[in-house]
C-alpha cells in the first residue's frame, strides 16, 4: 500500500514538472495502474495542447501500426483530451476490451472492463462527419456527456451512430491492422504529430 502510495505521489510531482514547463511530459507507462493514470489525467484535463491544422494520432498496437487522421475543427474538446492523454501516456499498456464483428473495436479502459475512465467526462461533440469505416469515435455511458477516455474504431459504416456520438478522427493508415485487432490485444504507445513546440520565452520588453 505505501509503494502505490508513493508511486502516485511521485506521477503527481513529475507532472507537476511538464505542467510549469508548459509541455506535457510522458509520465504514465504499460505498469501504471488505473489509479495513477486517473491521478495523472485528472491534474491535466484543463491543459490545452497547442495543435496544428493538421494531427495524426499514431497508434501501435500488438498487431501493428495505426494512422488515424484527427478532426479539432469538428471535435476540438474531445481531440485535446485524446492528444492530451496519449502524450501523457495515459494509454500505454491499455487492452482493447471490447470486439463486436463487422462493427466496432474499443479500448481505452484504465481498468480494462468498459466501466472505467478518466476521473471527469468531456461533452458530446456533434459535427457532419460520418461513421465511416475506419471513423474514431468516443465511446460513452447513456449519458451523452459520459464520454472520457475509451474510444473505438469502426469495421464498417455505422450510421445509426452518427449525430449519437463524437467523431473525433479518422483511420487514414493501416485499417488491415484494425480488422485484425481482438478483444485483449493491446494499445502499445500512441503518438502524436502536428502538436506545436511550446513558443521560446524572450526577455525583450
Amino acid at each position: 500500500m505505501l509503494r502505490k502510495s508513493m508511486g502516485i505521489v511521485l506521477l503527481a510531482v513529475l507532472a507537476a514538472i511538464g505542467w510549469a514547463a508548459g509541455d506535457l511530459q510522458r509520465v504514465l507507462g504499460p505498469e501504471s495502474t488505473p489509479e495513477e493514470r486517473v491521478q495523472v489525467a485528472l491534474q491535466h484535463k484543463d491543459q490545452t495542447v497547442p495543435l496544428s491544422d493538421s494531427v495524426v494520432a499514431i497508434i501501435k498496437t500488438t498487431q501493428g501500426t495505426i494512422k488515424a487522421l484527427l478532426y479539432p475543427t469538428d471535435a476540438p474538446v474531445t481531440v485535446q483530451n485524446f492528444v492530451r492523454l496519449s502524450l501523457l501516456g495515459f494509454y500505454d499498456g491499455l487492452t482493447f476490451h471490447r470486439y463486436v464483428p463487422n462493427f466496432v473495436i474499443q479500448g481505452g479502459d484504465p481498468t480494462g472492463t468498459g466501466r472505467g475512465n478518466a476521473g471527469y467526462t468531456i461533452p458530446l461533440e456533434v459535427s457532419d462527419r460520418k461513421h465511416v469505416e475506419g471513423a474514431l469515435g468516443m465511446a460513452r455511458a447513456r449519458d451523452p456527456n459520459s464520454g472520457s477516455c475509451q474510444f473505438y474504431i469502426t469495421l464498417k459504416p455505422t450510421p445509426h451512430l452518427d449525430g449519437n456520438y463524437t467523431v473525433f478522427g479518422r483511420v487514414i493508415e493501416g485499417m488491415d491492422v484494425v480488422r485484425k485487432l481482438r478483444q485483449g490485444d493491446k494499445i502499445l504507445h500512441i503518438d502524436i504529430e502536428g502538436v506545436k513546440a511550446p513558443a521560446a520565452e524572450t526577455n525583450e520588453k
